[in-house]
């Protein structure tokens, strides 16, 4: 797969939980931080969004926000007191919330596991708000319109078709900040040939005996131009990051296959499952029998280095 793919799929569980509400008059709702990223659509009408961090911004029909790092925030017909917020989930037990509205609003949440966070998505800001111009973000556009053509009627395959074109519409937002944003490192890296041809190598085969000369050779640079370049925008040399590549691709298998730590090693590049446990247990702070026992419980491991987030017990 590409970067921006494994980036997500390195950190996607399962299909994302959302709620269609219509609202009209004076409302207010909170939703606590989530070990996960939220994402709001308007799909009539307009509303304000306050993150607790103290963001505000104005959603407008067919906007789109991201919260990638599960950010508490408040939506609200006004930009008014946050304080009088309720509880997002205790409001949508009330009549007050209908299906349809003045304004008309999908309200979501994607579930991540944030212990193994690829650099590209902990470099996301709090809030990536992508507002609806003509001419811009086009998949983006196309996605919203297929999603509210689902929700107003129910078709056969609906619920086949919904969740899939919510996973797409984490990619599409995820690509619009990208092609957006004027800082990001990993926007810069994946833009920068030499970079993004080492990248996309290391990602297509994670387990091929990789030397930087052989990368050197791969982006089509000498050795020294690869590391100098590399380093600048990922903010590690090629081998330190195919190394920690391999050990985040060796966790995803670890959680969503019954594959042998055998022939894991051999998938991600390790000679043997002893070298593999040896950087797995570096990585991770844990053995990867460990790991395994932790995430099929339902439980969130501890925290990489690349995340800093806090472990979530999805048991509560």
């Amino acid at each position: 797969m590409d970067v921006v793919s494994d980036a997500i799929s390195a950190v996607h569980l399962g299909h994302p939980r959302f709620d269609r509400v219509g609202m009209d008059g004076s409302w207010c709702a909170r939703l606590d931080p989530y070990d996960g990223a939220g994402f709001h659509v308007v799909l009539k009408g307009s509303c304000w969004l306050r993150t607790d961090g103290g963001t505000i911004a104005f959603l407008n029909v067919g906007d789109a926000v991201l919260l990638p790092h599960g950010t508490g925030h408040v939506i609200a017909d006004s930009p008014g007191d946050p304080e009088k917020a309720r509880s997002f989930e205790r409001w949508l037990a009330t009549p007050e919330p209908r299906r349809h509205g003045a304004t008309e609003l999908l309200c979501g949440r994607y579930r991540l596991d944030c212990s193994r966070m690829h650099p590209l998505m902990t470099e996301l800001p709090d809030v990536v708000h992508l507002p609806s111009r003509v001419g811009t973000h086009l998949e983006l556009r196309a996605a919203i319109d297929l999603l509210a053509g689902e929700l107003d009627e129910v078709r056969p395959g609906s619920s086949i078709a919904l969740p899939n074109l919510l996973d797409l519409l984490l990619v599409y937002m995820i690509r619009a900040w990208m092609t957006q944003t004027t800082s990001g490192a990993w926007p810069s890296a994946l833009g920068d040939p030499v970079t993004a041809a080492a990248l996309r190598a290391m990602h297509a085969q994670p387990a091929a005996p990789w030397t930087i000369d052989r990368l050197a050779a791969e982006a089509g640079v000498s050795r020294p131009t690869l590391a100098r370049r590399f380093t600048a925008l990922v903010g590690r040399p090629p081998m330190g990051y195919l190394t920690w590549w391999r050990v985040i691709r060796a966790a995803s298998l670890l959680r969503d296959t019954k594959d042998t730590l055998a022939a894991i090693a051999e998938r991600v590049g390790y000679g043997s499952p002893y070298a593999l446990s040896h950087a797995f247990e570096r990585e991770f702070g844990t053995t990867p029998g460990r790991y395994r026992e932790i995430v099929r419980s339902g439980a969130s491991p501890a925290p990489t280095a690349a995340s800093g987030r806090r472990p979530v017990d999805r048991r509560a």
